[in-house]
């Protein structure tokens, strides 16, 4: 693991890489305390309360999002059902544009008509088009319409409290701010999201789709439980393959979606060698986590370098690769 901690080392970041393997830690690098702001591999944690709530058969992934919550039929969204927002395939990527919903995800009122009101883009099911915020909003009103309990609170009992979690946080509690770990950004439009994300504010907020603040060492515990068994049933129908590796209509790189989770086997940035059956998630080329159920390989690298574009997966796909290699 040599070779690992001197690619990590070399990029100049700061970084926190954690690697498990049959839950025993083969490699610990970075600051263990050191919260930082994960980006879209938050994603997982909500579409995981979804599916939770499928199992239990408090929703129907199968029933349109607005059965559950009626004002989210507007724009002619009324056929769209939880099943395609957790595929990423509603037919609307953002719901005033990226920019937009930016600007209004730490207000959750805001955030959610603004949902209510957007037009479809596409048809319902036809085209996968990542949804980078509203995602988030969208999964997390359900859960709150349906449970009565916000979607942090419902986080906190069901996953976080029960896995012992106790480094994660969706909305960063403020006593806890001198450990956030700020955003460096570059290139074109990296240092405008930098100076967002790291504002107090956004760090406080609760944006389930980008929001929660963690540590490497506390995320690669999170999908160490879910290959022990945590969740099966959810886990298990969010890994399940949505279909072929397309390239995403937002993204505009091949993306193999399951529910909840990207998956593996299609090279960066979980690597060249990355089975088909790894799951996890991206968050922006900047933090990754993600498990190989064959391997019994739990890998959760987070870093403060936010570079725009897509050059950076190549980065945490040669980190995964020499982790990889070192376990093969």
């Amino acid at each position: 693991m040599i070779d690992v901690a001197q690619l990590v080392r070399a990029r100049g970041a700061r970084a926190s890489l954690c690697v498990l393997r049959d839950g025993r830690v083969l490699l610990d690098i970075g600051p263990p305390d050191a919260l930082y702001w994960i980006f879209s591999a938050s994603k997982p944690f909500v579409a995981l309360l979804v599916h939770e709530l499928a199992v239990r058969s408090a929703v129907d992934l199968d029933a349109p999002v607005a059965r559950y919550w009626p004002e989210f039929a507007g724009g002619g969204k009324g056929a769209v059902t939880i099943r395609q927002v957790l595929r990423h395939r509603s037919g609307f990527a953002t719901a005033r544009g990226f920019a937009g919903d930016a600007l209004t995800m730490t207000d959750w009122p805001r955030a959610v008509r603004a949902i209510e009101r957007a037009p479809l883009r596409w048809a319902p099911g036809s085209v996968p088009a990542y949804q980078p915020i509203v995602f988030g909003h969208i999964l997390g009103e359900l859960v709150r319409r349906v449970t009565g309990t916000s979607v942090e609170s419902l986080l906190a009992s069901e996953f976080l409290g029960p896995l012992g979690l106790a480094d994660t946080y969706l909305g960063l509690p403020s006593p806890l701010w001198p450990r956030h770990v700020p955003v460096r950004g570059y290139g074109l439009g990296g240092p405008v999201t930098a100076r967002v994300v790291n504002r107090r504010a956004v760090r406080r907020a609760v944006i389930p789709a980008a929001g929660i603040s963690t540590t490497a060492r506390d995320l690669a515990r999170f999908y160490q439980a879910l290959l022990d068994g945590f969740a099966g049933p959810a886990v298990a129908e969010a890994r399940r393959p949505s279909g072929d590796a397309v390239v995403d209509r937002t993204i505009g790189t091949r993306i193999r979606w399951a529910q909840g989770f990207q998956l593996g086997g299609i090279g960066r940035p979980m690597g060249t060698t990355s089975a088909r059956e790894t799951f996890g998630h991206n968050g922006s080329n900047c933090c990754i986590a993600w498990a190989d159920p064959g391997r019994r390989l739990v890998f959760a690298y987070l870093t403060d370098r936010l570079v725009s574009g897509h050059s950076a997966a190549a980065h945490l796909g040669e980190v995964a690769d020499a982790v990889l290699r070192a376990c093969d």
